[in-house]
């Protein structure tokens, strides 16, 4: 029987970090249950919801047994245990589940013995922590609230608690990073060898407020600051060459995992597998739609708990154009590549033509009919997929 992941969106913080183009925000601790309480609503009447929405799912999708559940954020580390066990509880209520990760994405400064220990009892088997950087000047110039000692303190009570899987994130191109202080996060990292590793190349957009100063030429939160392009491929680079000697497997573009590690319900988003998005801002992908929540959380509270009814402010049907798109460049980021025999039969094309040009340019290797990003090349894939999906 076909597998789903389950994705739930907690969407508050306790401070917007300054890269962050995230759907977050900063609310008071009393909207905690009344979010919950709708989300849970959500999940249980999640069929009637989506046929008033529109939303039909695949017979497949409908009866597939839940094996992943992934709570993000925001910091959903934030809520109450009880709260976060009501939310896991109305899945395992709802669907057919044969968990084999549970993930709670969570800030170190948020982890306490009491809190691990619930979170355990509870049925979360992996946290993924937003990490980011080991030196001070960058975490307090990026607005996070965490210090270095957090990040310590936090990593042996998860692990008395019984939480044996624990992800990482880095992020490459914070302001007044050097190659000396992301040799020193990374060696900090490799020391504490936590099971899986996310390294993230930070994004400059209009929808953070450092993307915004930086767009605008201003100085504000350090965007005078910020490591060049080159010095970010750099320090790529240099994560991946230390992460393979200490044993990590690169398996993605962003992420590395010790064998056995890598994350189940991730790699259903890159194989486009199905899943399902629950809170504000969620988004779910069955096949052949996708669509999501409205972002504002008050609006779903609102209209989950007074109309009952589902708030969708994106609801849009994949085109086989769309699909192929996605199995190219989805395909293409993961370090196993893709079958291009396979892919040419499934979608009726010949893409000969396409990959030629990138072969010859060295940004893509081939093997047969197996084809993958040039290892040397991953910190430009960009060119790859651009040419791909012109």
């Amino acid at each position: 029987m076909a597998s789903l992941g389950i994705y739930i969106q907690v969407p508050f913080c306790q401070t917007r970090c300054t890269y962050c183009n995230f759907h977050t925000g900063v609310v008071s601790t009393g909207r905690y249950a009344p979010y919950v309480e709708a989300v849970c609503c959500e999940i249980r009447g999640y069929r009637e919801l989506y046929r008033t929405a529109g939303i039909a799912l695949p017979v497949g999708v409908g009866t597939a047994i839940v094996n992943t559940i992934y709570i993000g954020g925001g910091t959903p580390s934030l809520l109450d245990s009880g709260l976060l066990r009501n939310m896991l509880d109305a899945v395992r209520g709802g669907f057919q589940c044969e968990l084999c990760e549970v993930t709670l994405e969570a800030d170190p400064e948020t982890v306490t013995p009491e809190k691990a220990g619930a979170w355990a009892a509870a049925g979360i088997t992996r946290i993924s922590f937003g990490v980011q950087s080991f030196v001070g000047t960058e975490l307090a110039a990026a607005g996070r609230i965490h210090r270095r000692e957090d990040v310590y303190r936090a990593i042996p009570v998860l692990r008395d608690a019984g939480i044996g899987n624990i992800s990482f994130d880095l992020i490459a191109g914070l302001p007044h990073q050097s190659r000396q202080s992301w040799s020193q996060s990374l060696g900090e990292l490799i020391a504490l060898a936590p099971e899986h590793v996310s390294v993230y190349l930070l994004e400059i957009d209009e929808g953070s407020r450092l993307g915004k100063e930086v767009l605008s030429g201003g100085h504000r939160y350090s965007a005078t600051a910020l490591p060049s392009d080159d010095e970010m491929a750099e320090f790529y680079e240099a994560a991946g060459a230390g992460l393979a000697n200490a044993g990590y497997h690169h398996y993605e573009i962003s992420n590395w995992a010790k064998q056995g590690f890598e994350s189940v319900h991730n790699l259903k988003y890159w194989r486009r597998e199905p899943y399902l998005g629950f809170g504000a801002g969620a988004h779910s992908f069955s096949g052949p739609q996708r669509w999501a929540n409205a972002h504002d959380a008050a609006i779903y509270v609102q209209s989950i708990s007074g109309t009952n009814r589902l708030p969708i402010e994106q609801l849009e049907s994949v085109t086989p154009a769309q699909a192929l798109d996605e199995e190219l460049f989805l395909g293409l980021r993961q370090l196993d590549g893709i079958d291009l025999r396979k892919i040419e039969g499934a979608y009726g094309v010949a893409l000969h033509g396409k990959i030629v040009p990138l072969e010859a340019a060295g940004l893509i290797e081939r093997n047969g009919d197996h084809i993958r990003l040039a290892p040397g090349k991953l910190s430009v894939s960009n060119e790859a997929f651009v040419h791909l999906l012109s």
